[in-house]
């Protein structure tokens, strides 16, 4: 099994990097949806962000209101990292778990939004970094996903700087291209990393 540690700066195009890789055969453990399972409702996860940050940020239905928490947590280092040593640990066991069940051959991608910021790149054989400007990214958020310009400078600015992603990384991915070139480095880029599966398994 090779583990492969996927990461990039929020509107980086990380996503659509981890859907290519899947097409090709990747396995995909994707952190941002375990977060999001480790705090549905009923969780002790949910509990615990509930416990540290107040009843404000549920919605109606008892589940967590994202967008409010975001709002709260990237405004304050100090609460987000609150925030971080509640998910962070339950994400940690989720994926080592879901790890497990993967073929030995298998070349494993975690999709890690803050694989640099908590120095984690360690853990994996291969980190691949997804790298845009900052113009392309703060233009895909505010045109692409609805945010505001100040909240889309806040997201980024709560990650980690571009050069602290890309001193980490094994592999780096220029998405500052047309999509059919993202397409070609992608398959070139899958084509390592099954080799180096290879090479581990010999």
């Amino acid at each position: 099994m090779l583990k492969v540690g996927l990461t990039g700066g929020i509107g980086a195009g990380k996503s659509e990097v981890s859907r290519l890789l899947v097409e090709s055969g990747a396995v995909l453990i994707d952190a941002d949806r375990i977060a999001r399972e480790v705090v549905a409702p009923g969780t002790p996860g949910l509990s615990a962000v509930v416990e540290a940050f107040g009843e404000d940020i549920l919605t109606a239905d008892g589940s967590l209101d994202r967008p409010r928490l975001g709002s709260i947590v990237f405004a304050d280092p100090d609460k987000l990292a609150v925030l971080n040593s509640i998910v962070h640990p339950l994400v940690g066991a989720r994926s080592r778990e879901l790890e497990t069940t993967a073929p030995d051959d298998a070349v494993v991608v975690h999709d890690v939004p803050l694989l640099a910021e908590n120095g984690l790149a360690p853990l994996y054989d291969v980190v691949i970094v997804v790298d845009a400007s900052p113009a392309t990214r703060l233009d895909r958020l505010v045109r692409l996903r609805g945010m505001t310009e100040e909240d889309a400078r806040a997201r980024m600015a709560a990650q980690a700087p571009r050069q602290k992603r890309l001193e980490v990384a094994d592999i780096v991915i220029d998405n500052d291209v047309p999509l059919e070139q993202l397409k070609q480095r992608v398959r070139d880029v899958w084509e390592e990393l099954v080799h180096r599966a290879h090479r581990s398994q010999e």
